[in-house]
């Protein structure tokens, strides 16, 4: 082996991969060798990896992936007081992690430190409301703290957003980020496959969303954020652990571990523009109109309704023993407005009852309500002050859809901790129990209720309730007989309503009214209906409108509450009595929501006895049907062709949403494919450029380029300054099934260049063909994706960036000497540079 090829060797490396004479390579902290190579320190005897500055890089990587999931809670808590928590335990989590790697503490030690700091520390960031001065913990903070962890997730799905009117709640946000990041920081900065450390990240990203509501907050960046930063740090961690294994550096593989750092900075950033675009361009189309799926939507929170006795049960004591006694006070009340005390949607056969929700039932569940209470129903902003008189209960007396709710007085912290609210039915309820005296402030939106005309050029929706059961068989007779032929379900609903108020005399049993049972029962509500003289008051006829409507299909519930007289003057405030106590019933309509629907009858209805067999029709009897007479000969453009080719059309296929969906898939793998197919239309461009190029010999040199960079591509790129020869022996180091016929193409490209004439066509198409033969040799040693990842490399677009400059542009380096072979035969031609 000659001089030069033993001072071209570098440890680990080729023969090939020479350095000019006199050049020495730097050296690391571990310390320099003689042969100007670097060894590594033992491990054991390394710095921990949280002290040097590739730590530091991990903690800002955790803490961008970390700060995008923190983001979330932001639709939940409805302000900025999550920051202070989920930032606190952030922090607080990654300094036991950098503490624990710092000293290397084992797993015990690291544990007893979390507990002592979220004990000692937590307080000032997770419920600074107990401590001294903002700082010192107290009793009232340990409990909190404690108890908390324990009892804290499940109160923060069964509480009403926004969560900032629950302070306590902050614990949360702080034990899980706490976690999270004691977790993510020692994997990073103890462990050699660090890219263990994505798992709690992504984990955390779950927990938010779960515990979080069906608006997310900013999905799209913290998507992106998520898979670019943790892509581009995990790989670089993979990087650095294969890089670890080798004990011998030099300051070539050094600048080499720099450019590759540096080409994935660059990747990342692409990424992102690229991500950025595609989802500003993408998501809107692509996004779908499902909610995501939330804790809070499909937990039933711990409030037992069935304790609580239906308020319909005590309508007659109201009308009829309580007619004069003040219930409550409302100032503020909007004309038109009612004052709700529950919605009933749930009907056994014995009771009206306000049902406990859950999963599909429509009905919405009851969670924890405070000063502000999420919610996406229109109306006027209205403040409503409400002061109890002889009220008792449970229920609390509200006005519209509730966006917070205040309490004043000696029991406000009572009753604000047990108040419960249901925004699908705008429902509350406090298991305090309201008492004379008790005072509450109502922030509340008002929707004007729409005229008839409005309803009837709108449309019944379809809502889900839950099903009615032990509904006597009168009623679905009866509505059958009110409804006649209409199958439009706002007809029908008018003509229940009509039927009933016609048919009906009411009556609460006071001495000056007929008599009148209370209740609504199912045999109560059957013995109403099979009366010739219908008799009762909003209890029964409310319960018998809504059961008939949902005989016919129409979504139908009861509400109970109260509304001022006629006398009554807006502005003034409504002293609610017994007398103003009502029951109505509620349909969802297009555009409205639930509008309420009243049947009330005259006290001195004068009812015109319909006939025996009008009142409540027989089951029709089935009959024979008669055979079917042979159609006639159809016309051409009857209506028996029309609706055969409507059914030939419905069943056909439906083109229009194929096309959708084509588009939907294949446009975002068009823009992702993009760059890449650019880079192959880009390469196979120079590759004809070369092959054509005017002078023959640049065709030669071509040819040999197209080998040189296809090997730079494949990860094995020859010097800037070797000859021809030499970059043979190095690309037949590194493919050796491509040896032979790569020094044979050499060879022939030196004596074409070389030459004393140009080269002919033919001689130029059979070079081309070796240099074809030879890059197949080159890659078939290669695995598939390693081929593929050449193919759209950018390894040789960036070698030859230069060559695209005007010669002044270009910046100067100091030539690399080198031995070469010299050339057989004169030179007449220029060769390479």
């Amino acid at each position: 082996m000659s001089q030069n090829d033993t001072r071209g060797r570098v440890a680990g490396g080729p023969a090939w991969q020479g350095r000019p004479a006199g050049h020495t390579t730097g050296s690391t902290a571990t310390g320099t060798r003689s042969n100007g190579t670097t060894s590594r320190a033992p491990r054991g005897t390394r710095a921990p990896r949280a002290l040097t500055g590739s730590g530091a890089l991990d903690a800002i990587a955790l803490v961008v992936m970390l700060g995008a999931a923190i983001v979330g809670f932001g639709p939940a808590w409805g302000s900025t007081a999550y920051l202070l928590p989920a930032v606190g335990g952030m922090v607080l989590g990654l300094g036991v992690a950098w503490l624990g790697a710092w000293r290397r503490w084992g797993t015990l030690s690291v544990t007893a430190a979390a507990v002592l700091v979220y004990v000692l520390l937590g307080g000032p960031f997770a419920l600074p409301g107990t401590t001294v001065a903002g700082v010192l913990p107290t009793l009232d903070t340990f409990r909190g703290l404690l108890l908390g962890a324990v009892t804290g997730w499940k109160e923060i799905v069964t509480s009403v957003p926004p969560l900032q009117s629950f302070p306590e709640l902050g614990g949360v946000p702080f034990l899980l980020l706490f976690i999270a990041s004691i977790v993510a920081g020692t994997l990073a900065w103890r462990v050699r496959d660090a890219q263990w450390a994505l798992v709690p990240v992504a984990l955390t990203f779950v927990a938010v969303i779960l515990v979080g509501t069906v608006e997310p907050a900013l999905p799209v960046v913290q998507g992106l954020v998520l898979v670019v930063v943790g892509l581009l740090w995990g790989a670089w961690r993979a990087t650095e652990a294969r890089l670890g294994e080798h004990q011998v550096t030099t300051e070539a593989s050094l600048a080499a571990t720099r450019r590759l750092r540096w080409h994935r900075a660059r990747g990342g950033a692409a990424m992102l523009a690229l991500g950025g675009v595609a989802a500003v361009l993408l998501v809107p189309v692509l996004t779908p109109d499902t909610e995501r799926t939330v804790l809070r939507e499909n937990v039933v929170p711990p409030l037992e309704l069935h304790e609580y006795v239906s308020p319909l049960a005590s309508f007659r004591k109201y009308a009829k023993e309580m007619t004069e006694d003040e219930l409550f006070t409302v100032e503020g009340l909007p004309a038109g407005a009612r004052v709700r005390l529950a919605t009933l949607d749930a009907y056994n056969g014995v009771v009206y009852d306000v049902s406990s929700g859950g999963a599909g039932s429509g009905s919405g569940v009851f969670t924890r309500a405070g000063d502000q209470i999420a919610t996406v129903a229109k109306g006027t902003p209205t403040e409503v002050t409400v002061t109890i008189g002889a009220y008792r209960g449970v229920w609390v007396p509200d006005v519209g859809s509730l966006a917070g709710i205040v309490y004043q007085g000696e029991r406000a912290e009572a009753l604000g901790s047990t108040t419960y609210y249901n925004s699908t039915t705008a429902t509350g309820v406090t298991t305090a129990g309201l008492r004379p005296g008790d005072s509450f402030r109502l922030d509340a939106l008002v929707a004007p209720a729409p005229s008839a005309e409005d309803l009837q050029s709108s449309r019944v929706l379809d809502e889900k309730l839950p099903r009615s059961i032990n509904v006597p068989d009168s009623v679905a007779g009866k509505a059958a007989q009110f409804m006649a032929e209409e199958t439009d379900p706002v007809v029908q609903l008018e003509n229940l309503k009509t039927g009933l108020v016609a048919s009906g005399i009411f009556s609460s049993g006071l001495e000056t009214q007929l008599p009148s049972r209370p209740g609504h029962s199912a045999e109560r509500i059957d013995t109403l209906l099979a009366d010739d003289e219908m008799v009762g008051d909003d209890e029964q006829f409310a319960v018998a409108l809504a059961l008939m409507a949902q005989s016919a299909g129409i979504p139908a519930r009861v509400v109970m509450g109260f509304y001022p007289p006629e006398t009554w003057e807006e502005g003034t405030p409504f002293v609610a009595t017994g007398a103003d106590v009502h029951a109505w019933v509620e349909v969802p309509f297009e555009g409205y929501g639930w509008v309420p629907v009243d049947a009330i009858p005259e006290e001195d209805n004068k009812i015109e006895p319909e006939p025996k067999s009008d009142q409540v029709p027989k089951p029709p009897v089935l009959e024979d049907p008669e055979p079917p007479e042979e159609p006639a000969d159809a016309e051409a453009g009857t209506v028996d062709d029309e609706e055969k080719k409507d059914d030939a059309e419905s069943s056909g296929f439906d083109w229009g949403q194929a096309a959708l969906v084509a588009v939907a898939v294949t446009v975002p793998l068009i823009l992702l494919a993009l760059p890449l197919l650019l880079i192959v239309a880009f390469k196979s461009r120079r590759r004809k450029r070369r092959r054509e190029a005017e002078r023959p010999v640049d065709r030669i040199s071509g040819g040999w380029r197209e080998v040189l960079d296809a090997a730079t591509d494949l990860g094995a790129p020859v010097a800037g300054g070797a000859t021809r020869r030499e970059g043979a022996g190095a690309l037949s180091e590194s493919f050796p099934a491509a040896a032979a016929p790569t020094v044979t193409l050499a060879r022939t490209a030196d004596a074409q260049v070389f030459g004393t004439g140009d080269p002919s066509p033919q001689e130029i198409e059979s070079f081309w063909t070796e240099v074809d033969a030879v890059l197949t040799g080159m890659r078939s040693t290669l695995p598939r994706g390693q081929r593929l990842r050449a193919a759209v490399s950018l390894r040789s677009l960036r070698g030859a960036r230069r060559s695209w400059l005007p010669a002044r542009f270009r910046p100067s380096r100091q030539p690399v000497r080198w031995a070469r072979t010299p050339a057989p035969g004169p030179v007449t031609k220029p060769g390479d540079k």
